[in-house]
């Protein structure tokens, strides 16, 4: 009887001790879930939503824009506003905060590299001594991208993004900015410098993103093969593809109807 005593009194003093628990413990959480657990007992809390300052005027003015540069460089395809807008629309703009292109070009990253093994796996050219990763890596950076590939799309005069590195010239640029001289004829180091080869590389891989998201795979795959590898032929340099596979990429873009070829069958 006193045993049982001794431990409904102890059971007793275990509950009123965890309803005592510091607030400066909880308020300090050791692990994510936790966190958002804790937050959820405590009942909703007022969020203060911030919207860029545009009327819906302004917002459908400049998607079109966007839309009908998207339009013209990858016809016949056709580009919801809301995806345009997406792929076009780097983090660093102000304009992010109603969404930006950072999911679509970690998925495009993925639809290239899978497209590339798969290129590379199949080809003649192949031998024991290649480095997938290694050709991987000189391939499809995303500096060499935003290089090589996204002055032939242009993107440049559309991309939403914010130079850095710039001092007082760092300000958001747009389709509907004049781009400052000092960055309109930039050295190769330059470009680096103020992030613009990496911005426009991502939204390379956003593209493709996007397409794959949209249009699906097969539309995606032979946008890879007739508007991203060929500008990926380098020669006497260490990036883009490996020279031992340059006769094959060439090879499968001509049966694909050449670097205009048809990206709708």
């Amino acid at each position: 009887m006193l045993k049982s005593r001794g431990c409904a009194q102890a059971l007793r003093s275990a509950v009123a001790s965890s309803r005592l628990v510091s607030t400066r413990f909880v308020a300090k959480p050791s692990c994510r879930w936790y966190a958002h657990a804790t937050q959820q007992r405590a009942g909703p809390r007022e969020t203060q939503v911030i919207t860029p300052s545009k009327s819906r005027e302004e917002w459908q003015r400049q998607d079109a824009v966007l839309v009908r540069h998207l339009n013209d460089v990858f016809s016949p395809l056709k580009f919801p506003p809301e995806l345009a807008s997406r792929i076009l629309t780097h983090a660093s703009h102000p304009d992010a905060i109603r969404r930006h292109n950072g999911r679509l070009s970690f998925v495009g990253r993925r639809v290239l590299h899978s497209y590339l093994l798969m290129f590379i796996h199949s080809s003649p050219a192949l031998r024991p001594e290649h480095d997938y990763e290694l050709i991987l890596e000189r391939a499809l950076n995303t500096y060499v991208l935003g290089e090589h590939v996204a002055p032939k799309w242009e993107l440049g005069k559309v991309l939403k993004w914010r130079p850095m590195n710039v001092g007082n010239l760092s300000k958001p640029l747009g389709p509907e900015v004049d781009v400052p001289s000092p960055f309109a004829n930039l050295e190769r180091e330059g470009a680096r410098g103020i992030g613009m080869y990496k911005v426009h590389g991502a939204t390379v891989e956003a593209v493709v993103g996007g397409v794959f998201h949209q249009f699906g795979g097969s539309v995606a795959h032979r946008l890879f093969h007739t508007r991203i590898l060929p500008s990926l032929l380098l020669q006497g340099s260490h990036q883009g593809l490996h020279t031992a596979f340059h006769n094959h990429a060439r090879e499968v873009c001509e049966k694909m109807g050449g670097v205009d070829g048809p990206l709708l069958r």
